[in-house]
């Protein structure tokens, strides 16, 4: 009878089993399988994770191989806030777990008391700006870095990355800065930058930092040639976000080399001698091949302070500056005045008017209208020589008259007026070229008079010309005929691709062959040289001693600021016999072309002279000029002054400026100005002290 009592035991036992089995099966399976993701966080892993590094930027140099624009190393402080976000949250919550009204800090709370307490243990915490890091989480996610600081020293980056703090998401990081060692010589030519936008990030980097973008000067028109390829560094990391080790890294190449024409002593000089003026523009060229060895523009601005980005206060001061230092004045548009009776000379030769007298009165009629000369009582009896050096208005609207609008206005296109000269620079001016297709679509309501043509020859009424322009007319005056486009690139050269460009002089149009005969070309020479030497010549003023010069002066009357005043001019070439240097000034403000504009043309030419006879000339770091509004009567050359002569003996000046005032004075910004990155404030928030809470562990 016991058997049967052993064996419901058995059965008992082997159920228990059983059933045991299942229950433990089904556990397997629930933490195996249905659970596998959740317990496979928990388990201590290493994971990668994929730095993107910008290219480096290419150098700026200037035709020797001065550098003008270059890189140093930047040592970062970044934060990734989502993973400080979430690896901080994962904790809080273990640490308040059940707890249904407990609440986590935002991030800049986190920031304030997790994070920065250990940063200023290694002494390179800083204060900031709470509302752009949190604008910035909002924006961008873990995706791209916060900069927390960019102004680490070499020795800060060093001991950091030696003592990993184990913070997840806080990185250094090295990264290239753009500098310009010479301060704001050049700085309309060279630009500055603008620091990277979100755009099309790719998806397989954790951490992104992208280019900063060139958007003014030559940093905007050459950007896809210095912009580097892109490096990656690929990092193996802990659970706790330790850094391992590297384990793979694509070193981010150097972009290309911009050769610029500029002479960057040249340009240390020019802009040196402009300062003398509160708001000009000056260019100086080589007519020979077009190329650009200087263009300045007063006031001006130092790129160095939109690096990597600049501060309200500093951008506002630009902004609000009256005598607007963003404004590139040499390649923007001037009432041009009676330099524009070059190119009225230029128009009656190749129209057949050859040895044309007039006999100036004083004033030339325009039905009961009469336009003035500048000299009242007139210049009697004269020639195209006699006219340019006395500058005499009624010879060159007689031009106007018998050549005729459409004539007039075809001869100026082909010389390059009232249009761009497609220079390698951002909005550059066209000019105003009256009677021309674009100035019909502007003023819809003007039909082209003879009057308003004669006031076209004498570079008045709606005519605008840059100086860029002005200076490759003369430019062809000065080298027997050929008018080449302005240039400022040399050369683009990568390390490893070799030349990609390769500027040489492009002839634009041959005078010559456009039946500009070369005797009538040297009777436009003889005038402008007789303008500088001779007594009664307008731009006497602008010669050098010892110097046999070409040159012809303008003042015109404009409206600048609600105001009143002239525009001054000069331009010139030298030597006469063999020109090397075509020097091209215009001041706003300025009393007259003669007193004003030549003066400066005369130290530049004294300087270049100078530098040929083995004269170094100075280059150093420029300091940002803030120019002025000032109505300048006349500028004076003391004797002591080492690139100044003496001033030539008084005689008749003909300090000219026409009683007819320019309509449409000269825009004082461009209205397409590209903003660039504000440095947020540090605020009240980013200001605190750090002081920590209890870590949770």
């Amino acid at each position: 009878m016991a058997r049967p009592r052993y064996r419901y035991r058995i059965y008992i036992l082997t159920m228990l089993v059983l059933v045991g089995s299942g229950v433990l099966m089904t556990q397997l399976h629930d933490f195996q399988i249905n659970r596998q993701d959740e317990f496979r966080k928990l388990v201590p892993t290493n994971y990668e994770v994929q730095i993107r590094e910008p290219g480096v930027r290419g150098e700026i140099i200037d035709r020797n191989g001065v550098v003008l624009a270059k890189n140093n190393r930047n040592y970062q402080l970044i934060f990734n806030l989502k993973e400080i976000h979430q690896d901080y949250l994962q904790q809080f919550w273990q640490d308040h777990k059940g707890e249904k009204d407990a609440k986590p800090p935002g991030i800049v709370e986190i920031i304030n008391q997790w994070v920065r307490p250990k940063l200023a243990q290694q002494g390179i915490d800083a204060k900031y700006s709470a509302s752009a890091m949190e604008g910035h989480y909002l924006t961008h996610g873990g995706l791209i870095p916060f900069i927390f600081r960019d102004d680490l020293s070499y020795d800060q980056f060093a001991h950091f990355a030696e003592h990993n703090l184990e913070l997840p998401g806080v990185y250094v990081t090295v990264t290239p800065r753009r500098i310009y060692p010479y301060g704001s010589l050049a700085s309309h030519c060279l630009g500055y930058l603008k620091q990277w936008a979100k755009g099309d990030v790719p998806p397989e980097f954790k951490h992104y930092t992208g280019d900063p973008k060139g958007i003014s000067g030559i940093e905007a028109t050459m950007d896809q040639y210095m912009r580097g390829s892109q490096g990656i560094r690929t990092i193996l990391k802990n659970e706790k976000g330790k850094n391992l080790r590297v384990v793979d890294y694509l070193k981010p190449s150097q972009g290309s080399e911009v050769q610029l024409t500029l002479d960057a002593r040249i340009q240390y000089l020019t802009e040196t001698v402009l300062r003398r003026a509160g708001r000009a523009a000056a260019v100086v060229m080589d007519p020979r091949t077009g190329e650009v060895l200087a263009m300045a523009s007063v006031p001006d601005f130092n790129p160095n302070d939109f690096i990597p980005n600049i501060t309200s206060k500093r951008y506002a001061e630009y902004r609000d500056n009256k005598s607007a230092p963003f404004l590139n004045r040499a390649i923007s548009n001037f009432p041009p005045a009676s330099t524009f009776k070059i190119p009225t000379a230029i128009t009656a030769a190749i129209n057949g008017l050859h040895g044309m007298d007039c006999d100036c009165k004083g004033y030339t009629p325009y039905g009961k209208a009469k336009i003035r000369c500048w000299k009242t009582w007139g210049h009697g009896v004269l020639g195209i020589k006699e006219a340019i050096q006395r500058s005499c208005n009624p010879y060159f609207m007689k031009i106007a008259k018998t050549v005729g609008t459409a004539k007039m206005v075809e001869s100026y296109s082909m010389l390059g007026l009232g249009q761009p000269t497609g220079i390698r620079l951002p909005r550059e001016s066209a000019g105003i070229l009256p009677g021309s297709i674009d100035w019909q679509r502007r003023y819809r309501n003007k039909v082209m008079t003879n009057a308003l043509t004669g006031m076209l020859a004498i570079g008045q009424g709606d005519s605008e010309a840059t100086p860029l322009q002005m200076a490759a007319l003369i430019s062809a005056v000065a080298n027997g005929g050929k008018l080449y486009q302005p240039r400022i690139v040399r050369e683009v050269s990568h390390p490893d691709l070799g030349i990609q460009i390769s500027n040489r002089p492009k002839l634009k149009t041959n005078l010559i062959q456009q039946g500009l005969a070369p005797v009538q070309l040297q009777n436009i020479r003889e005038g402008m040289r007789l303008a500088a030497h001779k007594i009664g010549g307008t731009a006497r003023r602008a010669t050098p001693d010892g110097i046999i010069i070409g040159a012809k002066t303008g003042t015109a009357q404009t409206t600048d600021l609600g105001i009143k005043t002239h525009v001054a001019w000069t331009v010139a070439f030298a030597p006469f016999d063999n020109p090397r240097y075509v020097v091209v000034v215009a001041v706003k403000r300025g009393g007259s072309g003669g007193k004003v504009a030549g003066p400066l043309v005369k130290l530049i030419l004294t300087g270049l002279f100078a530098q040929e006879e083995g004269h170094k000339l100075p280059l150093k770091k420029q300091q940002p000029y803030i120019g002025n509004t000032d109505l300048i009567s006349e500028i004076s050359l003391p004797d002591d002054n080492p690139l100044a002569a003496a001033f030539l003996a008084d005689g008749e000046t003909g300090e000219e400026a026409s009683a007819i005032v320019v309509i449409h004075p000269e825009p004082e910004e461009p209205e397409d100005l590209p903003l660039p990155t504000i440095r947020a404030e540090i605020d009240p928030r980013g200001s605190v002290i750090p002081s920590a809470i209890p870590i949770p562990e």
